[in-house]
């Protein structure tokens, strides 16, 4: 994160209440005000503080989708599953992290930028996993002035990658399968000083990053929206009977005519989906 999180999470005594403008400014700085003035200043301090609050070492998920779980329409259209308010609120997620992780993908599907834009704060670096070295030439976040972009490759596609020129840094990492590791690649990123980390999109990187174990939380925003047939979000083998599924603790929130939930998945280590 930007700045780390006081020990106690809170304020020295005598502090003025934070009031609005002033709590996201507060959070930025890894400091959770512990006396804030007004409905929407709480808002913030409630949902985001607890992030906040985890330190330097917090890897986070989170999928936009319909009702029916799909995240996109079948020709790949996503644009939009959610509204405004949570395209605001991933856009806080960003500003609270050190990097975004999307696979390939969502780069070719989408065109994102991953910056912070629609709030104030810093934009994280942009991570793209790509095995196959298959991203587009043209892709917006090769050739705007946004911050660095770590292109993840095969080990055995980095040279052919890094000879390209392309205004990214080439990172080569073991493959199995033709898929990298979560475990390698958050290993990767701690390295270069990146702890905190939100995996993006799409749903099959999501997925695998659960699948792996190493999420510690897994925010889900579900729209009011039928898309019937589409692409799906979460995958994963699971299990045979509900008794057995996770079932971690959970908050939610209303994000217009959205809803988010948030899964504590740190508080179910070592359980995880097979």
């Amino acid at each position: 994160m930007h700045g780390s999180a006081d020990a106690d999470g809170g304020t020295s005594s005598g502090a003025r209440p934070v009031g609005a403008d002033d709590a996201w400014p507060s959070l930025l700085d890894g400091r959770v005000p512990a006396d804030v003035a007004g409905p929407a200043s709480a808002e913030l301090v409630s949902r985001y503080g607890p992030l906040v609050a985890a330190g330097p070492r917090l890897v986070l998920a989170q999928l936009g989708q319909s009702l029916d779980g799909f995240v996109a329409a079948r020709t790949g259209d996503a644009v939009f599953v959610t509204g405004e308010e949570d395209r605001r609120h991933l856009h806080r997620l960003r500003a609270l992290t050190d990097a975004v992780v999307v696979g390939v993908s969502t780069v070719a599907a989408d065109d994102c930028r991953l910056t912070v834009r629609e709030v104030a704060g810093p934009s994280p670096v942009r991570v793209v996993l790509d095995p196959r070295a298959r991203l587009p030439r043209g892709a917006r976040l090769l050739g705007d002035d946004g911050p660095r972009v770590l292109w993840c490759v095969g080990r055995a596609r980095a040279p052919e990658a890094a000879a390209e020129g392309r205004k990214a840094e080439v990172v080569g990492l073991p493959t199995a399968d033709g898929r990298f590791a979560p475990a390698e690649v958050l290993a990767t990123l701690a390295a270069r000083g990146l702890g905190r980390v939100l995996v993006e999109g799409g749903g099959r990187t999501v997925s695998a990053f659960l699948a792996a174990g190493v999420l510690d939380r897994l925010l889900v925003t579900t729209a009011p929206l039928l898309v019937g047939d589409g692409v799906p979000g979460l995958r994963f083998a699971g299990e045979d009977r509900l008794a057995d599924a996770l079932r971690p603790p959970a908050r939610r929130f209303a994000l217009g005519a959205d809803s988010c939930l948030e899964l504590d998945l740190s508080a179910v280590r070592g359980r995880r989906p097979t």
